[in-house]
């Protein structure tokens, strides 16, 4: 799905959201510098393998928050993890770099990636700021619209504290 079937999809499902286009972003440093709506809603995300590539995960975390891999690992009882590469990413997401998105899920057709999502979205008023599958612009949702979508598409979802 692209960012105009995702905006289909949010109406189709009668979805509340607020997208903003904005210039192509790339990191949290580049998104810091677009003014938008509501910052404190932007979340990073990364799309990680574990290391007999049979396993995907896109963990998604407030965007001012780092990401220890070692620790999260263990937390979890995974093997140890290290990031897709590109061709992964655009396989089972369907995305370049830059535009990693818990949306992307939608294209994942055999559902092999598990989600990730740091338990603060969830604090009020529940906003999740996130690309629609493109990085020139951002969507604000409720966290609980995502977590509906992304289970109701068949991928596993994991609400936990980073």
């Amino acid at each position: 799905m692209d960012k105009t079937a995702i905006y289909a999809y949010f109406k189709s499902q009668d979805i509340n959201y607020e997208p903003v286009e904005h210039a192509a972003v790339y990191n949290m440093e580049e998104m810091s510098q677009i003014d938008l709506p509501h910052p404190e809603a932007d979340a990073k995300n990364i799309f990680v393998r574990d290391d007999k590539k049979a396993n995907y995960y896109l963990i998604t975390v407030k965007g001012d928050k780092r990401i220890n891999l070692k620790e999260f690992r263990k937390q979890h009882g995974l093997r140890n993890l290290s990031f897709a590469s590109e061709q992964d990413l655009m396989d089972i997401l369907g995305l370049i770099p830059g535009a990693v998105t818990p949306l992307g899920m939608l294209n994942d057709e055999t559902c092999k990636v598990q989600f990730y999502l740091d338990r603060d979205f969830l604090d009020e008023p529940g906003l999740i700021g996130i690309h629609p599958n493109d990085n020139t612009a951002t969507v604000y949702l409720q966290t609980a619209d995502l977590v509906t979508i992304v289970k109701n598409h068949g991928n596993t979802v994991e609400i936990v504290e980073i």
